[in-house]
């Protein structure tokens, strides 16, 4: 079974988050974009993955059309980790990380899809996990900026079924707000996205602290500052997680070396893919550092997260916005703060042909 053709699709979906318009680096942020991945081989099959993401899409359309394909192409779509590894080793002088593996993941998990699908399982049952009806999911609010408006989400979410929240704020009277709107048996964790130095990460870990907040997401900058992530940690009050900036097991492996978290991220659309995500699963259980996956998507990078979760307690990173269409007819809906399971062969259904066609960006 051959790689025959990979081919990307650009869509943008407008969605509602009730906050600001601009955030995480865009403005008049109120669409999803999402880099679909198309692999089909020779004999027929079809396999979906997600290259990451939002405003990188661009460069990251380009390193898979120009970079990956050429190479992939007429390789053997079954032997999905000695072609990473090739592929990875082939690409490096281009860019170790960034682009080059946002790209490589997006190939990744579309590989593994036509793995499941040639075996006619769902992905989770590759991995030897049988088919649960569901599992949890947590509310993974946008930065707002405005306490009543973190408290009446907190509220929202609640009433729907989460029972994990996880906040983008940076300030003490919005995480206050949030642990009033949530109640007092929420798991509430912070995601600051590496604002501050390893003092200030110290002095605002302390300060955050009464709300009894489960974790606190990437204080320090820059990212890949392990030694001052560790600080932090050993310091406390509060478990430091941080991952999602991370691309290999190979940074995996000195994060935790250093000791810097007690929840380790893994994007499965930046970090190498499902075959590099579950090298990082055995690196923590080896470890023993809990996995919080990142997965702030919404295409097959989401469904292949929760593959790659069943069988854990760890619920699924679930972004709290509603989309005006769905790529796969509701299954990344939330009911009851709970994600379906896929049971079909794959990591899901094919995305929507439909939706696809109405958002897409020719570009």
């Amino acid at each position: 079974m051959k790689i025959a053709a990979i081919e990307t699709e650009w869509v943008s979906i407008p969605f509602h988050h009730g906050g600001p318009s601009s955030g995480f680096g865009a403005t008049n942020w109120n669409k999803l974009d999402t880099l679909l991945v198309k692999v089909t081989t020779d004999d027929g099959i079809v396999g979906w993955g997600e290259a990451f993401g939002y405003n990188a899409i661009p460069a990251t359309r380009m390193a898979v059309e120009r970079m990956v394909a050429p190479l992939a192409i007429g390789r053997d779509a079954g032997s999905i980790p000695t072609l990473m590894l090739e592929l990875q080793k082939s690409l490096h002088n281009f860019g170790r990380y960034g682009q080059t593996l946002f790209a490589l993941s997006g190939l990744d998990i579309a590989l593994w899809d036509i793995a499941a699908k040639a075996a006619g399982v769902p992905l989770h049952r590759l991995f030897g996990q049988a088919t649960p009806a569901d599992v949890p999911a947590y509310a993974s609010l946008l930065r707002y900026g405005v306490p009543e408006v973190v408290r009446g989400h907190c509220a929202a979410a609640i009433e729907e079924g989460y029972r994990h929240i996880k906040l983008h704020e940076r300030g003490v009277p919005s995480v206050a707000a949030a642990r009033e709107g949530a109640g007092p048996d929420a798991a509430i964790m912070i995601d600051v996205n590496c604002p501050w130095t390893v003092q200030q990460s110290m002095e605002m870990a302390r300060a955050f602290a009464p709300y009894d907040i489960l974790w606190l997401e990437e204080p320090v900058w820059p990212p890949e500052n392990f030694g001052g992530l560790a600080e932090v940690r050993r310091a406390g009050p509060l478990a430091i997680a941080a991952g999602e900036n991370a691309c290999t097991v190979w940074d995996f492996e000195k994060m935790l070396a250093s000791g810097a978290v007690t929840y380790a991220q893994p994007s499965v659309t930046k970090v190498g893919g499902i075959t590099e995500f579950r090298k990082v699963t055995a690196l923590c259980e080896a470890s023993n550092v809990l996995l919080a996956p990142h997965s702030p998507y919404f295409g097959p990078g989401f469904l292949a997260t929760i593959h790659l979760l069943v069988g854990t307690d760890q619920p699924v990173e679930r972004y709290y916005g509603n989309l005006e269409a769905d790529l796969y007819g509701g299954m990344t809906r939330t009911k009851g703060g709970r994600l379906a399971v896929p049971s079909g062969p794959g990591i899901g259904p094919d995305p929507d042909p439909e939706v696809i066609r109405r958002y897409r960006v020719q570009a």
